[in-house]
């Protein structure tokens, strides 16, 4: 009785759900290692954050790629700003999702050296490539405090650092560019402003620390696809069987197709 299932129509849907299975198990576990992947990074925005401050020269330097054990550390650095050279970073967004710029103003330090501080957003004007009104930085020596990021590449960010912008913009915060712009050593990666003393008032809007609470929904959708490839061999079986049953109804009452026999027909 179960011949049907050779029949083309059951060999193509056993397909289908041969098919299914192993699909779903991978979207699965693919969801699962996005979980692990954000519980991993909030626990260590969370040890960063919380980790006793120390001097941004202890963790980078010139032509330094930021490792991602580093990132959102917070760090010192003392020096004066160089607001001459101050760049703005376009198609930024504000916490409420608003677009502007991003205020980038190089701090020389001590020994010459420089570190870019990202001291935060400003709305744009009504001229998207006319350089947008910037409070201005602290005079003197300042020291500031931060969040230690790595260089924006347009690999890692997804966004193209195009030719012909308007005089100082840019589109990402990279430091090997800016020593370039600057001719001078630039510390590698940058840091995201969090204080400075003295203290600027009416300065960039600050830009807030990244979310480290949430873990997202993966965890959720990896155990719904595993529930879902469990359930395609169930419903494959019930629908054998409900196949099995109708074809054994449609035999005993000898409906046409069925296999059983019809009554002659008679004047």
């Amino acid at each position: 009785m179960y011949r049907f299932v050779l029949t083309r129509q059951w060999v193509c849907l056993t397909l289908v759900t041969l098919a299914l299975i192993p699909a779903m198990i991978k979207l699965g576990f693919w969801q699962y290692h996005r979980h692990e992947h954000r519980v991993a990074q909030n626990e260590l925005i969370a040890a960063n954050l919380s980790a006793k401050p120390v001097p941004v020269t202890e963790l980078t330097s010139p032509g330094h790629q930021v490792p991602r054990a580093d990132f959102w550390r917070t760090v010192t650095a003392t020096g004066a700003y160089d607001t001459a050279h101050e760049v703005v970073v376009r198609m930024r967004t504000s916490a409420d999702d608003k677009v502007g710029f991003h205020v980038v103003t190089p701090l020389t330090l001590a020994d010459g050296r420089v570190v870019l501080v990202n001291r935060g957003w400003v709305p744009g004007g009504d001229d998207p490539r006319a350089y947008p009104p910037v409070p201005a930085a602290p005079s003197g020596e300042v020291t500031v405090t931060g969040r230690l990021k790595a260089d924006e590449t347009s690999g890692g960010s997804g966004i193209k650092d195009r030719k012909g912008l308007p005089d100082r913009q840019v589109m990402l915060i990279n430091s090997a560019q800016q020593a370039e712009y600057l001719g001078r050593p630039v510390l590698g990666g940058y840091l995201e402003l969090d204080g400075s003393a003295p203290s600027a008032d009416g300065g960039p809007e600050t830009i807030p620390e990244p979310d480290h609470d949430s873990i997202g929904p993966h965890m959720a959708y990896a155990v719904q696809w595993w529930l879902f490839a469990a359930a395609v061999p169930v419903g494959w079986l019930v629908l054998v069987r409900r196949e099995r049953r109708e074809r054994e109804e449609a035999a005993a009452t000898g409906e046409p197709g069925s296999g059983g026999q019809r009554e002659p027909v008679t004047a």
